[in-house]
């Protein structure tokens, strides 16, 4: 059986932190959740935002908590906007439906958990929470 122990969620963080660097990107921020939406590991880059720890972990939230990456829930958004206003209510501001925030896969397609990252454009955000989780060897 495969887990998101503390050391892969820390070598997630860094993958994507090392891709945000090379893109030069804004300073990120990177929230890691297990399988039932709790912190496993945050990293706030020095010039990062104080509200980018809880955009990101919306992000990761979200995702792990709906099955799906914050990217689809942007496309729930958009087709179902009341039934997206209910779910961000229902889940006190836990939901942020847009780009950087993908789930974390094992090879058998079980959830392990959630990447969600924020700090530049919502499609880098996702660029590097993706690099994150592949580097590991997991899958989105």
């Amino acid at each position: 059986m495969t887990i998101l122990t503390l050391e892969k969620a820390n070598q997630i963080i860094q993958a994507a932190l090392k891709t945000a660097r090379q893109l030069d990107l804004a300073p990120l921020t990177v929230a890691v959740l297990d399988a039932a939406g709790h912190l496993k590991a945050l990293q706030r880059e020095d010039g990062a935002t104080m509200i980018r720890q809880q955009v990101a972990i919306a992000k990761a939230w979200g995702a792990v908590n709906m099955g799906m990456s914050s990217r689809s829930l942007a496309g729930v958004a958009e087709q179902r906007p009341e039934f997206m206003t209910a779910l961000i209510g229902l889940s006190e501001g836990r939901v942020m439906p847009v780009p950087g925030g993908v789930l974390i896969r094992d090879a058998d397609s079980k959830v392990l958990g959630a990447v969600g990252i924020s700090g530049d454009v919502s499609d880098q955000d996702e660029r590097c929470a993706i690099a994150g989780v592949n580097a590991v060897g997991f899958f989105c």
